[in-house]
């Protein structure tokens, strides 16, 4: 353990996500991740049962390369996304960005370690104003960090401005449970086993606090679907991974580059199958 764990009052008692204004939730975030990079991993396996390594292994297969052989993972945070990647796909470059720059380090370590660092970059970046030109990626993705950026339209507008035609964002990000039966379960886990467990293990308690706030107000999927259409992505998919509690959604830029056929598909595989073999 990095230090012993506080109490939360030791730290902040972080706001209401509904209702900040949107330069507070900015500067909330980096507050948080600037306080628990070091047991972040740690405490994502524990919190998740694991299922956070299926849910990306799930997501990465579905990605397609096929023009630039690059992805964009944006929210890297420790590079878990971008290294299942590199790993799944040896035939691609990766570049992850965060806006948090103590949470690169453990990802640039876990990089070198695997013998990545030729092939994965790590960049201090805004979602919102992402320094690459467009049309640079194949894909992009993002994994449990749309939640934290106030403005998701923009961010979605973003990703899709960096895509190549015909190119997809991948982003999996986690929700209450559609299904009564199973969001009697997962509500009590959030609000009271989860907290407790980070209490023992994180520095700053109360930011597992906002995590349990974020998760329980982001958009329902038909929501958030309807905002991808409105960021201009055609042809959107929605895989419901672990009875509901993460969505993995696919949307893609259309062909000749423009905003054209924003009605496009729309899929839900419900209760895909998210194995991590």
């Amino acid at each position: 353990m990095d230090n012993l764990p506080c109490k939360e009052s030791d730290r902040n008692n972080y706001p209401p996500v509904i209702g900040i204004g949107r330069n507070e939730h900015i500067g909330m975030v980096r507050e948080i991740f600037t306080t628990i990079p070091g047991r972040y991993d740690f405490l994502n396996r524990l919190l998740s049962l694991r299922r956070d390594v299926a849910w990306r292994r799930f997501a990465v297969r579905k990605m397609q390369f096929f023009d630039t052989f690059h992805f964009l993972d944006v929210a890297t945070g420790t590079a878990d996304l971008a290294i299942e990647a590199a790993r799944r796909h040896p035939e691609i470059r990766v570049t992850g960005i965060d806006f948090v720059s103590e949470m690169l380090a453990p990802g640039r370590n876990k990089i070198a370690l695997r013998g990545l660092a030729g092939r994965i970059r790590l960049l201090q970046a805004d979602a919102l104003r992402l320094p690459f030109s467009d049309g640079s990626f194949d894909a992009v993705g993002i994994a449990f960090g749309i939640r934290n950026i106030p403005d998701r339209l923009a961010a979605l507008r973003e990703m899709r401005r960096v895509l190549v035609p015909g190119g997809r964002i991948y982003v999996l990000e986690m929700n209450a449970p559609q299904n009564q039966l199973w969001r009697s379960f997962f509500a009590p886990y959030l609000n009271r086993v989860l907290p407790r467990i980070a209490r023992l293990f994180s520095q700053n308690p109360a930011a597992y606090l906002y995590l349990v706030d974020s998760i329980t107000h982001f958009p329902p999927p038909p929501a958030f679907l309807a905002m991808m259409e409105e960021a201009g992505f055609s042809n959107r998919e929605r895989y419901s991974l672990t009875l509901g509690i993460t969505s993995l959604y696919i949307g893609q830029r259309s062909q000749n580059g423009d905003l054209g056929d924003l009605a496009g598909t729309e899929v839900l595989h419900e209760q895909a199958k998210d194995k991590s073999g």
